[in-house]
């Protein structure tokens, strides 16, 4: 019954981010799926809600998109991807919880501190966009997290608000595609795990709905802080928890 209930708020979370309410809610996903399977299942399922989320997001934000970021992370994005499959592929579990618990700490530690990014006197290269690209990709193979290295990316290059979310939707529509073979070839995907969740689907395009909704009616800062307590909660249990 625990894995239900958590199932269904995990669909319904990852529909709510896509839906506009922010990213605290997809990672979120993974560490909450974690408390109830395998790193390695809470990961291969988190997946295809996000790839079927992904699609009610384009729609949403259609063309929206700078194709200058997305041709210059993805290529390096591609290389973190193998790296964090092997990683992945070949950690105990228990290593691979506390892998996930550090990178949703550094998640919260972005989402509190990277406002002050946008006050740095920076001065764009391309190989930052390359880093940012290979960092991302490594922590969204491994953990479902790339997205702090990737929006600190953007938020440095002054983007118009509506770009901002366009690329950023198309970039996670293609990373978690490209995610799919290697994750399949490492044998990582629990296709039993997957059909036995079939049922949440429909949760998804709800959550996203329901998102754009209330995303106007809320005060986001509140909300955020709520999440992040929520994450940090999370994280420090993945962290210290005793081993299996």
């Amino acid at each position: 019954m625990t894995s239900i209930l958590i199932i269904a708020l995990v669909a319904l979370l990852i529909g709510l981010s896509k839906g506009g309410m922010g990213a605290v809610l997809a990672v979120l996903a993974t560490p909450l799926l974690s408390q109830v399977m395998p790193v390695r299942d809470a990961i291969s399922l988190a997946l295809p809600l996000l790839i079927i989320a992904d699609v009610f997001a384009l729609r949403a934000f259609w063309k929206q998109w700078d194709m200058y970021y997305i041709k210059l992370l993805l290529p390096t994005s591609v290389i973190g991807i193998l790296i964090g499959t092997y990683l992945l592929a070949n950690l105990p579990d228990d290593v691979l919880r506390r892998l996930l618990g550090l990178f949703v700490l550094l998640f919260v530690v972005y989402k509190l501190f990277g406002d002050r990014l946008t006050r740095l006197a920076y001065q764009p290269r391309r190989w930052h966009g390359m880093l940012a690209g290979g960092i991302a990709g490594t922590g969204s193979a491994v953990a479902n997290v790339g997205g702090p290295p990737f929006t600190i990316y953007l938020l440095l290059q002054k983007l118009p608000p509506l770009t901002f979310v366009g690329t950023t939707t198309l970039y996670f529509a293609l990373v978690n595609l490209i995610k799919l073979p290697p994750l399949i070839a490492a044998n990582i995907m629990d296709w039993n795990v997957i059909v036995g969740a079939l049922w949440a689907l429909p949760i998804l395009p709800f959550g996203v709905w329901v998102g754009h909704k209330i995303v106007r009616r809320i005060n986001q800062r509140t909300f955020e802080l709520i999440m992040l307590a929520a994450l940090t909660i999370t994280a420090l249990y993945l962290l210290f928890a005793p081993a299996s």
